[in-house]
């Protein structure tokens, strides 16, 4: 009977040795993932090669960016050198200009009398006309600087500026985007890692259930329901092992679809936006250079017609017209003195002046020099000028100076005469206004302005024939007066009043040393009863 039943239990042991053979078979036909490892471990290196590539790439583009903005710094400083040099040429032009207000020729004269050049002084010759010119021109020279300032502010600096901006955030971008590919790229990989792992460890859990059921199959001493608990373990580790590498079959081909999507299109055309961004950079700085260039370019005409100016004008000096100015400005009118008469100290007699020296006059009623004394006279050329202020008529000025400086104010006192005519001649035609528009204006409120200016024109006027009998006596034309008409009048109104008794202008012909004409002189002569 135990015969028996042992034959049954071999019998019915064969089956299950025969489909696990079959289990095994099929194991076979499944690759070891030892196998497999080798085939998807070149990827972790490619992951690795490309994340190095994209840290040189982000290396190599921020130093690029870094020489643009030294470029742009560049570009300021320069500019910044050209406003300051602009600044200095414009500065040493208006240290030179000749002075205009009167105040300040005054304090200039004070403070610099040697460098002291004045605005007449400018215009009356050729040279300092053309020095004149040359500061004009340097002015203009500096303004041309300006423009290179400022074109190379907007054309350059502040185009960069922006670009650099607008490059940082491209550039940001095309990284960000290759990060976010590259960590994709290593989540899928993680991915097959795992399930690579997962079939692995599978397959070994179905190799230690198979040999675990073949291992009690094979024991005659372990009950049928123990065979086939194990039986039914192996089936289910198989069955996880086979899903096991479906999953694996699937992860593995999603992989390398993605990693053939990532090397081949992805990175690629990440790099190649890098790349034209990189270009556009080197463009744009080449152009920038090229830019930099053409500013200066740009200017060189307009400076070289400052340069020309300048040389039209020191080709205008005249040499022989600005002596002969100083001669008109400096020319005196006086005679040049006669001799000097022999004096003779052997005689018992008092010394006696020549007429024609140029000693004292008798008429001047001043003493004459005792021998022996330390004053001497001086000659014509080199009397001193009398350094405060000179006499209304001018009289302490040489002839011909004298009759330049009386035109000069005639013709300043026609000018305020003008003026004041335009002023009441306005005034009149607002009264009529008025007059005719009453709700305009009042035309009452004008008569004071126009007395006024009644008043100053006849003042003007007479100020006008004082000084035209002035310009008169030297011409001339006319006998000498007392301080002319105008003046002698004023003083006999004015004499009553002053409780002082009238004098009478009289005129004392007396010839001066040196001159061959007789020089007219007022003295005052006391009337009958003085």
């Amino acid at each position: 009977m135990c015969g028996g039943m042992e034959g049954s239990l071999r019998k019915q042991a064969v089956k299950p040795q025969h489909h696990v053979s079959v289990r095994q078979a099929e194991m076979v036909s499944l690759p070891h993932p030892s196998v497999l490892h080798g085939a998807v471990s070149a990827p972790c290196l490619c992951c690795r090669k490309g994340k190095d590539q994209f840290d040189n790439l982000e290396k190599h583009t921020q130093w690029g960016i870094d020489v643009l903005e030294k470029y742009i710094k560049f570009v300021k400083e320069r500019t910044e050198i050209e406003l300051s040099y602009a600044k200095q040429l414009r500065n040493l032009s208006k240290k030179y200009q000749p002075k205009k207000n009167s105040k300040e020729e005054e304090e200039y004269r004070l403070c610099w009398p040697k460098f002291c050049l004045l605005r007449q002084d400018f215009d009356r010759y050729t040279s300092t006309r053309a020095f004149l010119a040359t500061l004009n021109e340097m002015n203009d020279y500096a303004g041309q600087h300006e423009v290179i300032s400022e074109n190379m502010t907007s054309l350059i600096t502040a185009e960069l500026t922006r670009y650099v901006q607008e490059l940082k955030q491209e550039r940001k971008s095309h990284f960000h985007d290759g990060r976010k590919a590259q960590q994709h790229i290593e989540t899928c990989w993680k991915q097959l890692e795992a399930s690579k792992r997962r079939f692995e460890r599978d397959c070994k859990e179905a190799d230690r259930a198979q040999q675990y059921f073949e291992k009690m199959d094979a024991d005659i001493n372990v009950t049928k329901a123990d065979v086939e608990k194990a039986r039914q373990q192996a089936q289910l580790r198989h069955q996880m092992a086979e899903d096991s590498k479906a999953e694996y079959s699937s992860t593995l081909q999603k992989f390398n679809s993605e990693q053939h999507e990532h090397y081949y299109t992805h990175i690629p055309n990440i790099f190649q936006k890098i790349q034209e961004m990189e270009e556009r950079r080197i463009v744009r700085i080449g152009e920038s250079m090229k830019t930099f260039a053409e500013v200066d370019r740009q200017v060189i005409p307009i400076i070289g017609k400052c340069l020309d100016e300048i040389t039209k004008a020191a080709e205008s000096v005249d040499h022989k017209n600005d002596s002969q100015m100083v001669i008109e400005a400096f020319k005196s009118g006086f005679e040049p003195p006669g001799d000097v008469d022999f004096e003779d100290f052997t005689q018992p007699m008092k010394r006696t002046v020549s007429e024609s020296s140029l000693s004292n006059s008798r008429g001047d009623g001043k003493s004459e020099p005792k021998f022996g004394s330390k004053s001497k006279g001086k000659l014509w050329p080199f009397i001193k000028k009398n350094k405060g202020a000179g006499p209304e008529d001018f009289s302490n000025l040489p002839p011909e100076q004298r009759r330049k400086k009386l035109q000069q104010k005639v013709d300043e006192l026609n000018r305020d005469i003008q003026k004041e005519m335009d002023s009441r001649d306005a005034l009149t035609k607002m009264k009529d206004v008025y007059i005719k528009n009453p709700q305009m204006g009042d035309a009452a409120s004008v008569d004071h302005r126009l007395a006024e200016l009644g008043q100053n024109i006849e003042k003007l006027r007479l100020e006008v024939q004082k000084f035209e009998g002035w310009l008169a006596e030297v011409e001339g034309r006319l006998p000498a007066r007392g301080g002319g008409a105008a003046a002698g009048a004023d003083g006999a109104a004015a004499a009553p009043e002053r409780g002082v008794r009238g004098t009478e202008p009289v005129r004392s012909q007396q010839l001066c040393p040196g001159q061959r004409e007789p020089r007219w002189q007022l003295h005052r002569r006391a009337k009958p009863g003085d």
